[in-house]
């Protein structure tokens, strides 16, 4: 498998090279020359198998031929025995016919854990292949932050470097990430917006000579391994819920775009998936630009399902390149206008197509607390407020007559995550698992720094260089 930049200016690289490269040199998001395909036969024969099974037969093309069929099998299996359900990505049904897909079953009880689980033993395995190191430096709204650190924390020839926003996550997922005592996890607190940690990051990268001295690999979204591995529980719910004889549509919590954009690819591969609901929170950028047409930039503002609360979707890019048609050099020019203007106008062709494949709504904070409580209700279980929020969307803006097709509503967060929500729109506290009653008793390690780009560089090199 090769891969192209999303901004047509950088080297064809196979996935080795990716996979510890991140963001492309031009600036642009690396993407797959083409994609393989699955068939009806092969979502048949995935009935039969474990989850590692069938994400070891999805990815195996995408890895190919920087590891092994047998090499990639022994990493998934290793990865998602780490999880607490023997399906990895159970689903469930509500009462009122949805289906929820239970994606915080990993070790850091959210989604990122079912990608970057597997991300940090591809690291570990590609840099003892090339016998060498890298620095991951990644900015988080929330959960990725931890998984991340999880998933990384004590491999051989990793820094990792996070930046999480200060004051802007909840206690839990700070804790989760700043009591882990590693010597090579850096946590680092910006003075900003998850949109000011993402800027820092792309502006390191940016820096060639500091990105060579260092090695730096990203494990943000922006690395298409996170993708590829997230395509794989479209796949195995599509399973669960008829295909190949029925098609199946997904609502999906989305700020970064990297979860419903894995969607997006799975149904390209071939996958039966008939809608992708985008659902956001009032930091709506991707709902408004489904409604005007216009991209455009506005200010963040905090809310309850934080790891949405994001001014720009770094991984639009990728689906914009695909349906501009993978112009790399016009898509390079729309996004130095994005970012001098803080807004774009889709053309024409390219609104039509993000219509045609996917739908896109808004939740209020109300319409959240007013979600979660009704599940509790109705179903006697507790939501977070990510997963109201799709939810919300979901029974808010179905189609006249109701869903044709099974909708399956992706559950990003164990509640517990985000107790003081839920506790204000129910009154019960959801019951915290030991690994986060745990989190309380223990020390924090981190660092408070300012939004300024130098401050951060000579962070950087003073606690990474080997």
């Amino acid at each position: 498998m090769r891969y192209i930049s999303t901004r047509g200016d950088a080297p064809i690289l196979e996935f080795g090279d990716v996979l510890l490269e991140g963001l492309a040199s031009d600036g642009g998001l690396y993407v797959p020359v083409e994609l393989p395909a699955i068939s009806a036969n092969d979502l048949a024969d995935f009935v039969e198998l474990e989850y590692h099974e069938v994400a070891a037969r999805v990815l195996a093309p995408f890895v190919a031929p920087s590891l092994s069929v047998d090499e990639l099998a022994e990493l998934t299996l290793d990865a998602y025995s780490t999880f607490t359900h023997p399906d990895v990505v159970p689903t469930s049904r509500l009462a009122a016919g949805e289906h929820l897909v239970e994606l915080f079953r990993g070790p850091t009880l959210s989604f990122k854990d079912v990608a970057l689980a597997l991300l940090g033993r591809l690291f570990e395995h590609e840099l003892a292949r090339r016998s060498t190191t890298m620095t991951i430096v990644g900015a988080t709204s929330g959960d990725t932050g931890s998984a991340a650190i999880d998933a990384c924390r004590d491999r051989e020839g990793i820094e990792l470097v996070m930046l999480h926003p200060a004051g802007r996550v909840t206690e839990i997922q700070r804790r989760q990430m700043t009591t882990v005592d590693s010597p090579n996890i850096h946590n680092v607190a910006i003075d900003g917006t998850f949109d000011d940690c993402q800027d820092l990051v792309k502006a390191l990268f940016g820096d060639r000579p500091l990105r060579e001295r260092m090695r730096l690999g990203a494990v943000n979204s922006i690395n298409w391994a996170r993708v590829a591995a997230q395509t794989v529980y479209y796949v195995t719910t599509a399973v669960k819920l008829g295909a190949p004889e029925r098609a199946v549509s997904f609502c999906v919590p989305t700020g970064n775009f990297g979860n419903v954009l894995a969607g997006d690819v799975a149904r390209r591969m071939g996958v039966p998936i008939d809608r992708l609901v985008v659902a956001t929170n009032h930091n709506d950028i991707l709902a408004r630009t489904h409604r005007t047409g216009d991209m455009a930039i506005s200010e963040v503002r905090p809310s309850t399902s934080p790891a949405m609360d994001i001014g720009v979707s770094s991984n639009f890019e990728r689906l914009l390149f695909e349906l501009g048609g993978r112009r790399g050099a016009a898509l390079a020019a729309d996004m130095a206008h994005f970012r001098a203007e803080a807004s774009l106008a889709l053309a024409p062709d390219v609104l039509a197509g993000l219509r045609a494949g996917f739908d896109a709504g808004s939740a209020s904070e109300d319409e959240v607390a007013a979600t979660i409580a009704a599940v509790d209700e109705t179903d006697g279980r507790l939501i977070d407020p990510h997963t109201a929020v799709a939810l919300t969307v979901a029974r808010r803006d179905a189609p006249a007559g109701g869903w044709t097709t099974p909708i399956a509503v992706m559950s990003t967060a164990h509640p517990a995550k985000f107790g003081e929500a839920v506790v204000e729109a129910t009154g019960r506290q959801p019951e915290l698992p030991p690994s986060l009653a745990a989190l309380a008793d223990r020390d924090e390690y981190l660092t408070a720094l300012p939004n300024d780009l130098a401050t951060l560089r000579d962070f950087v090199i003073a606690r990474c260089t080997p």
